[in-house]
């Protein structure tokens, strides 16, 4: 099997859709030797943040000499770097040899009557296979949706069970409340394990703390009023958290602080349990974590940044991230949303700041919300002289607005994750050309 035809396979599979439950990955993963059992997890769940803690631990992890496996979902550059171990991307050869095992494993399940996995249950049974050949000693591990029932969580071997930010999203799937929601995230905790929380709205962390007494769990609730910030800009942030030393994180945005001291958190807890992390190694793996798509910069003149903020609390952090960093400075928006998404929300946020929006149609045409429809409601929320344009694609939006753009202007394109791989090749390949 090649790459292209690994990929052409799990094309295929992604037919069944999404299905939320345990009982065809076990048997999945059975089939393939239970690859899992032997690997120790950090496992993440949350609704926003839940990509930077995975990003900045595994790096951190990797500096300390620890052989640490990251899975993520979704990707913004390739769809390879959903797999890595050290923070390097699982090959192409590897990664459709891995395929071919699941295929034949699937097979023989088909062919007993046991059911059909979906791809992300493919997905995460080739993740599992590639982190045990490379003898990992930790996987960072994000939940693809919820927790309880998502495929991630057929793990055993969970050392912390981490809680980023957990606000509304995926109403009506995992939960018709945020109650609802936080009890399905707080489904990922192990008996015994380390409980980790990022700072929460006083309700969930309630339930958290009460999830994690009924499984035995230690918690440990990341402490807003500890950390300080010593300096901060759209590169960056020094921090101090406790008794650590002052720590420098390459991540911009307000909301990275309660990231980061999140990761310090999981850190401590692994110090606990013997495993030693040095502040050196803090800091460096600090300095050196690459998360694309999260307030990330793509050039300076003008200055043009990427965000996923693709739900109403994302979308709160991000406006503030902009009042503080960029105050009085013109804001040109890019934006696509898929209309599962809280649209109208982000809308509201983030539309009053705007001078000049820009709306996009994504590529995934059918989940999409398509770029008219946005426009329209932008336009409910903007003062009515500011423009507001609907583009064919991002190679348009991307030259209309640094055409437009005037050098101490900036470009902010945000919403759905899934588009900003695009942005981020147009820009490189207009700056490029034009130096």
């Amino acid at each position: 099997m090649t790459y292209k035809e690994a990929r052409v396979y799990l094309d295929k599979v992604s037919k069944y859709g999404s299905v939320l439950g345990l009982d065809t990955v076990r048997e999945l993963l059975h089939e393939l030797g239970d690859p899992q059992k032997g690997l120790k997890f950090i496992h993440i769940a949350g609704t926003n943040g839940k990509g930077s803690v995975l990003a900045y631990t595994s790096t951190i992890l990797s500096e300390a000499g620890y052989r640490t496996g990251r899975y993520v979902s979704p990707t913004v550059v390739s769809y390879l770097e959903r797999i890595q171990v050290d923070g390097k991307w699982i090959s192409e050869s590897a990664f459709a040899r891995l395929t071919k095992k699941v295929q034949e494993a699937i097979a023989r399940m088909e062919n007993t009557g046991k059911g059909s996995p979906t791809v992300f249950e493919a997905e995460t049974a080739i993740a599992f296979l590639y982190f045990k050949e490379q003898g990992c000693d930790f996987v960072v591990l994000e939940c693809g949706l919820g927790g309880a029932l998502d495929a991630t969580n057929i793990i055993e071997n969970t050392i912390c069970a981490v809680f980023t930010s957990i606000s509304c999203d995926h109403l009506g799937v995992i939960g018709n409340t945020l109650e609802e929601i936080a009890e399905n995230k707080a489904g990922i905790m192990k008996p015994g394990c380390i409980v980790i929380s990022a700072p929460q709205l006083p309700q969930v962390m309630k339930i958290l703390a009460d999830s994690a007494k009924d499984c035995g769990c230690p918690f440990h609730p990341a402490d807003k009023s500890l950390a300080y910030i010593l300096e901060e800009n759209y590169e960056g942030q020094t921090f101090l958290y406790k008794n650590y030393v002052p720590f420098h994180c390459s991540l911009a945005g307000k909301h990275q602080l309660d990231n980061a001291i999140t990761t310090l958190e999981i850190l401590g807890a692994l110090q606990t349990l013997g495993y030693p992390v040095s502040s050196d190694s803090i800091n460096k793996g600090f300095q050196k974590t690459i998360w694309p798509g999260r307030f990330t910069c793509l050039c300076h003149t003008p200055l043009f940044f990427i965000d996923g903020a693709h739900n109403e609390a994302a979308a709160i952090c991000l406006r503030e991230t902009l009042e503080s960093y960029f105050p009085g400075r013109r804001l040109i928006y890019i934006m696509g949303v898929f209309k599962d998404k809280e649209y109208e929300k982000i809308a509201a946020v983030m539309a009053p700041l705007a001078k000049s929006i820009h709306t996009l149609t994504l590529p995934d045409r059918k989940r999409s919300l398509p770029a008219e429809m946005l426009a329209e409601v932008m336009q409910k929320y903007c003062p009515p002289d500011i423009s507001i344009q609907s583009e064919p694609d991002e190679k348009t939006a991307v030259e209309s607005t640094l055409s437009e753009a005037k050098e101490d202007d900036i470009i902010l394109a945000f919403g759905s994750l899934s588009y900003l791989g695009e942005i981020m090749k147009t820009v490189h390949h207009i700056t490029i050309n034009t130096k």
